[in-house]
């Protein structure tokens, strides 16, 4: 082969080359043209598709199987058992005759949308363990009706999601009645407390004295909150103590709410009727074996 022929090879091979090279190129861009006018991706698994939920495409996930319509009450004492058949008509029936209360949906079949909650406070309490410092939360919920019941709930847990729900539902296990009054003569509907009420919890101690009516409730924010929750509209307070302890101001309010029904006043001076306990009056229906709240047929 000769010398002049060498560079006309080197030539060739040049343009060979750059001929592939287009072609390869002109190949990838065909490609990404059909790719972009093929349709979005759908959601599936750990791919968001074209809607951006995380992956959960149709019928996967959390979405399934979600239950709007809240689980039917399937009540566990004799006490809830005659609430949710229509033997009991009213909380007062309760309150007379002193029967506890463990079931929550109890108050809430008799209040319903009128109970109403306040979280007061959520607060971190520690433990010391061998591993270091072990940190809940604690959390007060207050309750009531605005209509003379009110409750307060204290739960602590892990985490404030937890503590707050447990805290409602024990404030409202807790619901107690509110004896209202009249501060002068008796004209309109009861707007204060009957008689001077004190409750107390540790060092404070919380004083409620009746106002004329229009006076406001003249009080703190904290016991305010409670008297309002309560259905009081006019009330003087007085409070000593230490009170920048939220959790112990609430529990003194709600102490002195409680104490009113606990004076004896000249217009609960007539004779008591005695009547049967609702355990008694129904002492037939209870007997029955159940299977949550259907009465078990005998095979």
């Amino acid at each position: 082969m000769g010398a002049s022929s060498l560079p006309c090879n080197l030539h060739r091979a040049a343009v060979g080359i750059v001929d592939d090279l287009w072609a390869v190129a002109g190949s990838s861009h065909r490609q990404a043209e059909i790719m972009a006018d093929r349709p979005p991706p759908r959601g599936g698994r750990g791919d968001r598709g074209d809607r951006g939920d995380r992956g959960r495409g149709r019928g996967r996930g959390r979405g399934r199987g979600r239950k709007d319509e809240e689980e039917k009450w399937v009540p566990c004492t004799k006490l809830g058992r005659l609430v949710q058949q229509g033997k009991i008509k009213s909380l007062e029936q309760i309150f007379l005759f002193s029967l506890p209360v463990k079931e929550y949906q109890i108050v809430e079949n008799f209040l319903g949308s009128a109970l109403k909650d306040e979280v007061m406070k959520i607060m971190p309490v520690q433990k010391q363990t061998r591993a270091g410092q072990r940190t809940r939360f604690k959390a007060f919920v207050v309750v009531g009706d605005s209509n003379g019941h009110v409750g307060l709930g204290v739960k602590c847990a892990k985490e404030v999601a937890t503590a707050i729900r447990g805290a409602i539902i024990q404030a409202k296990m807790s619901v107690v009645p509110v004896r209202r009054g009249y501060w002068g003569n008796k004209i309109g509907k009861p707007h204060t407390v009957p008689t001077k009420v004190t409750g107390k919890c540790g060092s404070v101690s919380v004083r409620l004295i009746p106002a004329p009516r229009g006076a406001g409730i003249v009080a703190a924010r904290t016991p305010k909150k409670v008297l309002q929750m309560a259905g009081i509209d006019d009330c003087y307070t007085s409070a000593t103590g230490s009170t920048k302890t939220l959790g112990n101001f609430v529990k003194a309010t709600f102490y002195a709410l409680r104490a009113t029904y606990g004076y004896l006043s000249p217009e609960l001076w007539t004779a008591t009727r005695y009547t049967k306990s609702p355990m008694q009056e129904f002492t037939d229906f209870l007997a029955k074996p159940t299977i949550g709240d259907v009465p078990r047929v005998p095979v």
